[in-house]
């Protein structure tokens, strides 16, 4: 995603050779070209992530499908209920995309530099064959001298094991508040247990410690590992628009964002489902939010099985999957236009 390689070109551009000094001076537009993404994707895909996270976590009856649980939503809550726990994503994503997309920026750098010998790392630049698994193996069995042109999938597939991992440590706790608003579906704020993120993280904090905030953690790592799918696909679909077709290249950024990201929640939506099943667990003690059901992942993981089978795993996927596109498409769209103008 973002663009940076070896003098800072975009997919589609030649790249042009640097020093690593002057590569690793350039590290900073990720991180901020990051909090740009941030605000787009939260404006076009909070209403869609609300009503996933109902779905995915009350009673199998309550909703026939996604459409209800949308108008019901309007019809009890007004189209605010669709942004309720807008607050913590908003001032989340904004810190976790610079996280993630500043963090994917280095160490794709790093992979290119220090395990692949490449001299670029801009997804979707290069005619480089294949997923880069052969080249992984060249990389120890050549002499050092020997390079690759560009970073392949593979490479830009690690680096977002990494970012994801990263990330994690800021998500966990964000989401963590963010699920327990959005399953709150009192209109009034006076029959509501949390008044909003902050009297939520206060209450957490108070009865439960850091520990209780970030409630979850394990899970949210094992859901973005699965970063690998998301970032090696980006690659390979900016890649083969390059080549294929006669797209500019903020087209590309824009149909490789929203595809990719589709591919990512067909491959980790099941562990996102669990993943908000056991932030949405009650914490129990002093809360007095109910008794904790999911000790750990394992638990929270074999319930959906029992409850509904393997259908369960894929509860709310719609709702996900639309948004996955137009939101993620204009995060990729802002971020690489905002890392074209930074110097």
């Amino acid at each position: 995603m973002a663009s940076t390689v070896v003098g800072g070109t975009q997919a589609g551009k030649e790249d042009v050779p640097t020093t690593a000094k002057k590569s690793s001076s350039r590290d900073y537009k990720g991180f901020v070209a990051g909090v740009f993404s941030g605000i787009a994707k939260l404006s076009v895909g909070h209403p869609f992530d609300t009503i996933k996270v109902r779905l995915q976590t009350t009673n199998k009856g309550r909703f026939t499908g996604p459409l209800q649980c949308v108008t019901q939503t309007i019809k009890n809550e007004g189209v605010r209920g669709l942004y309720k726990g807008a607050t913590p994503p908003l001032v989340g994503w904004m810190f976790m995309d610079s996280i993630m997309l500043g963090s994917l920026t280095v160490y794709r750098r790093l992979m290119a530099e220090n395990i692949f010998h490449a001299s670029s790392w801009t997804p979707g630049a290069g005619d480089n064959v294949g997923l880069g698994f052969t080249a992984l193996i060249d990389r120890f069995n050549s002499s050092p001298s020997s390079s690759l042109t560009n970073l392949p999938p593979l490479g830009h597939g690690i680096a977002g094991i990494f970012a994801g991992a990263t990330v994690s440590f800021i998500a966990a706790p964000v989401e963590h508040v963010k699920a327990r608003l959005q399953i709150q579906y009192a209109a009034k704020k006076s029959q509501r247990m949390y008044s909003g993120p902050i009297d939520c993280l206060r209450r957490i904090y108070t009865h439960h410690g850091v520990r209780g905030v970030y409630h979850g953690l394990c899970a949210t790592m094992i859901f973005r590992s699965l970063f690998f799918f998301w970032w090696g696909s980006y690659d390979m679909l900016s890649r083969w628009m390059r080549q294929k077709t006669n797209m500019s290249a903020p087209a590309i950024n824009f149909w490789a964002g929203g595809l990719s990201a589709q591919i990512f929640w067909l491959t980790s939506y099941p562990s996102d489902l669990v993943k908000q099943r056991i932030m949405t667990d009650p914490l129990g003690g002093g809360l007095g939010d109910g008794e904790r059901k999911f000790p750990r992942w394992k638990n929270a993981a074999v319930a959906v099985y029992r409850e509904s089978g393997w259908r369960g795993y894929w509860r709310g996927f719609l709702p996900c999957f639309l948004r996955a596109f137009p939101a993620n498409a204009m995060a990729l769209l802002v971020f690489e236009g905002v890392m074209r103008t930074l110097p």
